[in-house]
């Protein structure tokens, strides 16, 4: 077709998720699987090229469509320096004032439909905020975190690099002197209510939310 290709890694549903926020820009999706059986996840109508092919592939720009944040790392610092990596930013998203020139400096961020950033908000390369979710005011959201569909972020919070945030988790505020930290890696289970700060490299579930790992 004539439409600009972008490169989409991955070849689950989350991949197929990532390319429809490219169709909605216009742009058409191009599947990378790292092999023959990853190639064989998708449908047979979708355009996927194998991973050692993508230098003839001519894509305007590549994305990750891997939830995994530890995958989607390897996957950035493996072709960093090669590749152009975008920002895929659905339509529908909102943003406060200045808000989109703070993503605009960054690489791989993508922004779902639905997605509510308010401002002040500093967000961090190759970075998911997946459906509906909503980040307040003041927070920082640093590099390959994943919020998951209906997670609630309030204002003045801080989410460190790697963190996971489950499906309909709610983060309550911090406080504009001590933001409500996350610690780097750790995984926030679906439904949970954070009220007071997390260490690193941990599991909280529950409501509230505690550590159980």
């Amino acid at each position: 077709g004539g439409m600009t290709k972008i490169g989409i890694f991955g070849t689950s549903g989350f991949a197929r998720e990532v390319g429809d926020i490219a169709l909605a820009l216009g742009f058409e999706p191009i599947y990378v699987a790292g092999d023959q059986l990853d190639a064989d996840c998708l449908n047979s109508d979708e355009d996927v090229v194998l991973e050692r092919e993508i230098h003839h592939l001519g894509a305007a720009g590549f994305a990750i469509g891997i939830g995994d944040n530890l995958v989607r790392r390897r996957v950035a610092e493996k072709y960093s320096s090669q590749l152009r990596f975008v920002n895929l930013i659905h339509p529908s998203a909102t943003f406060g004032s200045g808000q989109i020139r703070a993503i605009d400096g960054k690489v791989g961020v993508t922004v779902c439909s639905g997605v509510r950033l308010t401002n002040n908000i500093k967000v961090g390369s190759f970075t998911i905020f997946n459906l509906n979710t909503t980040v307040g005011h003041d927070s920082i959201i640093e590099d390959f975190v994943n919020i998951s569909p209906g997670a609630n972020i309030s204002g003045n919070t801080h989410i460190e690099t790697g963190c996971w945030i489950g499906t309909g988790a709610t983060i309550n505020q911090g406080d504009p002197n001590q933001k409500m930290r996350i610690g780097c890696d750790t995984m926030i289970g679906s439904g949970s209510v954070v009220v007071k700060p997390c260490e690193s490299g941990a599991t909280y579930v529950g409501i509230p939310a505690k550590r159980i790992k």
